[in-house]
C-alpha cells in the first residue's frame, strides 16, 4: 500500500507540473501560408477585421502588401524636417551669438552679422541633425533594438528570412482571442498555427550599469574642463586639445628666426626689385614726398566718390582694428571713456596693461599733418606701428588717408562747408 500510495503520489505531482506549463502565457498566434496571394488575402482579411497589433513576414518584397495591410505614410518625414529646421536656427544662433555677442570681432572687415559666412555652417548643422533624427525615428518608429522577442525561439519562423511567409497576431491585440484567432487564420488557408509562448525574462548584468553610469560621468568631463577654464582666470594660456591651425611649421612675421644672419623670420625686399605690376614712377605718388623732399600737400590721384569708398572699406580692414572705425576719440567736448572709441585690439590689451593707445586721428597734431605724412606713416610705420606698404597698395593707402581726412573733417564741420544750394533750402 505504501508503494502504490507514493506512485499516485509522484503521478499527481507530475501532473501538476503538466499543468503549471501547459498555462504558460503566449505572445500570440504565428502562422505560415503557402503562397504570396494567401498571404496577401489574410492581410486584407486582418485590416477589415480591425486588427491592430499583427505583423506581416516575407523574405522578398510583396506588391500591394502595405496597401493590404492599410499601412499609412510614417512621421518621419516630418521629424526629419523639423530637425533641419532646428539645425538651422541652432547654427545662425551659435554663430551669431560667438561673433556678435560672446566675442564680438571684426574679420577682415566682415560685420558682425554676415550671413554669407553663416552658410557653411548652416549646412552642416542641418545634415548632422537630419542624419539624427532619421536614425532615431527610425528606431522609435519600429521599436529598435530589441535584445529578445519570443519569435526568436520559433522554430518555424526561421524560414522567414528564406523562403517562409507568416502572419503574426500580437496577443496585446484588443481582439485578440487565441482559438477565435487560429480559427480565422485557418480558414484564411494557413498550412501551420502555432502558440508562441512567452520568454521568461532574462536579467540585466550588473556591469552594464556600471558601464553607464562611468560612461556618464566621463561624458561629464569635457564640458566641466571647458567651464572652468573659460570661468577661472588665468595667467598661462589656453588647453588646445585640437590644434586646428594654430601651431604650424612656418616662420611668422616678426618673430625670432635663428636660421638667418639677422635673426628675424619676415625677409625684407630685395633691393633694387619691384613687384611685378607694382612700379610707380611717380616720386609724389609712391613716397608722398616733392622733389625738395617736401610733404606732398594734395592727393596725387584723382579723388572720387569711388576712391574714398575704398578707403573706407581698406581703413575698416587694416585700420579699425586699432584706430577704431571713428578714428579714436574727438577732441572737441569732454570724453568720459576715450578707450571705447578706439578698435578691439586697443581695448583688449588695455585691459592686459601692456599696450599703449594709439593717438587719435583727430588730434591737432595730426589733423596739421600734410597727406604726403599721413601717407608715409601708413606706408613705413611709426613708434609701435608696423608699415603697411607690404600689405596695402600704393592708391588703396592714399584712398585710406582721403577717408582718415574725411573723418577728420566730419568731427569739425561747420556751416560753411554745406554748399551754397543746400544752405539756401535750409533757410
Amino acid at each position: 500500500m505504501g508503494s502504490e500510495s507514493e506512485n499516485l503520489h509522484n503521478v499527481s505531482s507530475s501532473g501538476k507540473s503538466v499543468n503549471q506549463q501547459s498555462v504558460r502565457p503566449i505572445a500570440g498566434l504565428l502562422a505560415e501560408y503557402p503562397s504570396e496571394h494567401t498571404l496577401v488575402r489574410c492581410a486584407e482579411q486582418l485590416r477589415d477585421a480591425g486588427y491592430r497589433h499583427w505583423d506581416v513576414f516575407s523574405p522578398y518584397p510583396i506588391h500591394g502588401l502595405a496597401r493590404a495591410m492599410g499601412l499609412r505614410r510614417a512621421w518621419l518625414g516630418k521629424l526629419i524636417f523639423l530637425a533641419g529646421i532646428g539645425g538651422a536656427a541652432l547654427a545662425v544662433w551659435l554663430q551669431w551669438y560667438t561673433n556678435a555677442v560672446d566675442y564680438p570681432l571684426i574679420v577682415s572687415g566682415k560685420p558682425f552679422v554676415s550671413w554669407p559666412t553663416y552658410a557653411p555652417v548652416v549646412f552642416e548643422l542641418v545634415v548632422l541633425l537630419c542624419a539624427v533624427a532619421a536614425f532615431g525615428g527610425v528606431l522609435a518608429i519600429t521599436g529598435l533594438p530589441r535584445f529578445s522577442h519570443p519569435l526568436r525561439a520559433n522554430p518555424r519562423f526561421r524560414r522567414a528570412t528564406r523562403d517562409g511567409l507568416f502572419v503574426f497576431i500580437d496577443a496585446k491585440d484588443p481582439r485578440f482571442d487565441p482559438e477565435l484567432c487560429r480559427e480565422l487564420l485557418t480558414g484564411l488557408g494557413a498550412v501551420a498555427v502555432e502558440e508562441v509562448p512567452v520568454l521568461p525574462p532574462s536579467p540585466v548584468p550588473r556591469a552594464l550599469y556600471w558601464g553607464i553610469a562611468f560612461a556618464a560621468i566621463l561624458a561629464l568631463v569635457p564640458p566641466l574642463w571647458i567651464t572652468y577654464y573659460r570661468m577661472v582666470p588665468k595667467r598661462s594660456p589656453r588647453i588646445h586639445l585640437i590644434l586646428d591651425m594654430d601651431a604650424q611649421p612656418k616662420v611668422k612675421p616678426q618673430s625670432f628666426f635663428p636660421y638667418f644672419a639677422d635673426l628675424h623670420g619676415e625677409r625684407p625686399a630685395v633691393p633694387g626689385t619691384l613687384a611685378r605690376g607694382e612700379m610707380v614712377e611717380d616720386p609724389a605718388r609712391l613716397e608722398g614726398k616733392n622733389a625738395d623732399g617736401s610733404w606732398v600737400e594734395t592727393i596725387p590721384i584723382p579723388v572720387t566718390r569711388d576712391l574714398a569708398l575704398r578707403g573706407q572699406e581698406s581703413y575698416r580692414i587694416y585700420c579699425a582694428p586699432c584706430h577704431g572705425l571713428t578714428g579714436g576719440p574727438p577732441e572737441i567736448g569732454s570724453v568720459d571713456d576715450p578707450l571705447k572709441y578706439f578698435g578691439m585690439v586697443v581695448r583688449r590689451a588695455q585691459k592686459r596693461g601692456q599696450w599703449i593707445p594709439p593717438i587719435s586721428l583727430h588730434a591737432e597734431s595730426v589733423r596739421q599733418q600734410p597727406v604726403g605724412q599721413i601717407f608715409h606713416t601708413i606706408t613705413h610705420g611709426i613708434r609701435s606701428m608696423p608699415g603697411y606698404a607690404a600689405q596695402i597698395p600704393v592708391d588703396d593707402r592714399w584712398a585710406i588717408v582721403l577717408y582718415v581726412r574725411s573723418l577728420q573733417r566730419s568731427q569739425r564741420a561747420t556751416l560753411e562747408d554745406v554748399p551754397a544750394e543746400e544752405r539756401r533750402a535750409l533757410r
